[in-house]
């Protein structure tokens, strides 16, 4: 019998717009030759799977389970496929541990640090990754633009600490509109990091674990056509993503080589993908943030990188799912 395997998308946040355009390719692509998929959509309205006819199935959460003509029917594993909380953040991570089911995104201890952008790269600097230095800010302990500029140089990024999609995030060339970008981060979460900025290329790299080991993807070079990468840039054609990236092999190395350490140091599993900035200056890729459901949309850069490899989405994402069952029979 096929294993059956729970797609789920949505979410909480105002990313579950961006996991809704990522499960259009991640639908299309799913081997069902080789696995019974059910999309289970999660809402802050409740859990609910489309049985078709206009019919919606509410997911049983004491053990994840559904009722179909009676039956009832139970899950192989998860290919996690939400942007933003609860899907990567821990929560649906640490729900699944309870329920005793395998999914194919990091753990709920790694994705909860790795969604809280400050610790992640307080942790990555302690091991002795390049990051830029960095101001932590809370909403409960406001702090001023000036004290913040006393730490740091202009320019900075300003971001919510949580969250993704580049939602919230600007970035300040002048003092007098730091005031403003703060407001602004705040707006999307009560912790805002504010990041010097480093001069350099832009690359990400998507890494991910099979049964095989771990494996980089193809590096892609970003350029934006706007003063950063943000959320136009990303996802309204306002970027040049060059898969491969057009560089050299001693610099595209030291990428996978720190991209490597980066998943084993934060213990990651399934794909993730790093955003570094390369300093020429110092001749080292920074670390700019991990993402550990990174984006499957038609515009994101993972299914770029997958191609760019030689590989087919749906090969792809056998292999995630392969990977999580595995760890089921263990």
């Amino acid at each position: 019998m096929k294993p059956n395997i729970a797609f789920v998308t949505g979410g909480y946040s105002a990313e579950a717009e961006i996991s809704y355009k990522s499960a259009l390719t991640i639908e299309k692509n799913i081997d069902t030759d080789k696995f019974c998929v059910y999309k289970i959509d999660i809402t802050p309205q409740g859990w609910f799977y489309d049985a078709g006819n206009g019919k919606k199935l509410t997911v049983d959460r004491n053990d994840f389970s559904l009722t179909i003509d009676g039956k009832k029917l139970t899950f192989d594993a998860v290919l996690i496929g939400i942007h933003g909380t609860p899907g990567e953040d821990g929560r649906l991570q640490g729900y699944f541990d309870l329920t005793g089911l395998p999914y194919t995104s990091c753990d709920s201890a790694t994705s909860a640090l790795t969604f809280n952008k400050r610790y992640t790269v307080a942790v990555a600097a302690f091991a002795g990754i390049d990051v830029a230095k960095s101001v932590h800010i809370f909403k409960h302990s406001p702090v001023t633009p000036e004290q913040v500029l006393t730490q740091l140089s202009l320019p900075v990024f300003v971001k919510p600490n949580n969250g993704g999609s580049s939602i919230g995030m600007s970035k300040v060339n002048e003092a007098k509109d730091l005031a403003g970008a703060l407001e602004k981060a705040f707006k999307e979460d009560d912790q805002v990091l504010v990041e010097e900025f480093i001069a350099g290329r832009e690359f990400t790299i998507g890494v991910f674990k099979s049964t095989k080991g771990i494996i980089t993807l193809p590096i892609t070079e970003v350029k934006s056509k706007k003063d950063f990468f943000d959320y136009e840039a990303k996802y309204q054609g306002l970027s040049e993503e060059i898969t491969p990236a057009q560089v050299d092999e001693a610099i595209a190395e030291k990428v996978r080589s720190t991209a490597k350490r980066v998943y084993e140091l934060f213990n990651c599993r399934g794909v993730i993908r790093i955003d570094f900035i390369y300093n020429e200056s110092k001749q080292a890729p920074y670390m700019l943030e991990i993402n550990t459901v990174p984006g499957q949309s038609e515009a994101s850069i993972v299914p770029q990188q997958v191609r760019a490899m030689g590989l087919t989405l749906k090969d792809f994402y056998s292999a995630l799912i392969e990977d999580a069952l595995e760890r089921r029979s263990k």
